[in-house]
C-alpha cells in the first residue's frame, strides 16, 4: 500500500506542476482534475474513504464546474474557440488520460486487495462533519463562499468588453468647427 501511496503522490505532484505551468486553461483544468483525483486516492489509501469521497464530490466535481463556468463566462472570442479546437484535437488528452488510468488501476487494486483498516484515530461520522462545518466552522465556510463569489465577479468585470460611451454633448457633430 505504501508504494501505491507514493505513486499517487508523484502523480499529484506532477499534475499540480502541470496545472501551474500550462498556458491553456482547458489543459490546466484537466491536470487539476487529475491532481484532485490522485489526492482522493491518497486519502482512500490512508483509510479516510469519506474524505476521499468529499474530495471527489466537492473539489473534482463542484469546484471544477465552477472554474469551467468562469472560463465560459470570460468568452474569449472566435479566435480563442478556433485555437481551442486545435488544442483539443487529441494530443492534449494523452497525458491526463494516462495519469487518470494509472489512478484507476491503482484504485481498483486497492479495493480488491484488502479491506480498508481504520487508522489509529477515531472514526468520525459524516453527520458530525456536517454539523461542525455549519456550527463551529461556519465563519470559515461562509468566508470561502464569499471569496469564491468575489473571484467570479472580479473575473467577470475584468474580462467583459467595455463600451466606449461618450456623452451626447461631448460628441462632435458633422460639419461643426473645431
Amino acid at each position: 500500500m505504501t508504494l501505491l501511496f507514493y505513486i499517487a503522490a508523484i502523480i499529484a505532484i506532477f499534475s499540480t506542476v502541470m496545472v501551474i505551468t500550462r498556458t491553456n486553461i482547458t489543459h490546466a483544468l484537466l491536470y487539476m482534475v487529475v491532481s484532485l483525483l490522485s489526492t482522493a486516492v491518497m486519502f482512500f489509501i490512508i483509510g479516510a474513504p469519506f474524505v476521499a469521497a468529499l474530495e471527489i464530490m466537492i473539489y473534482a466535481g463542484a469546484i471544477i464546474v465552477l472554474f469551467v463556468f468562469v472560463v465560459m463566462m470570460l468568452n474569449l472570442g472566435k479566435t480563442a474557440i478556433e485555437q481551442e479546437k486545435q488544442w483539443l484535437s487529441g494530443s492534449g488528452w494523452i497525458i491526463p488520460s494516462l495519469l487518470a488510468f494509472i489512478l484507476l488501476i491503482e484504485l481498483i487494486y486497492i479495493i480488491s486487495a484488502a479491506p480498508i483498516s481504520p487508522s489509529a484515530g477515531a472514526s468520525i461520522p459524516p453527520k458530525m462533519v456536517g454539523s461542525a462545518m455549519f456550527s463551529t466552522y461556519l465563519i470559515g465556510v461562509e468566508l470561502s463562499a464569499i471569496l469564491l463569489m468575489a473571484g467570479i465577479i472580479g473575473a467577470f468585470h475584468l474580462a467583459r468588453k467595455k463600451k466606449h460611451v461618450v456623452h451626447r454633448f461631448l460628441q462632435q457633430t458633422e460639419g461643426a468647427e473645431k
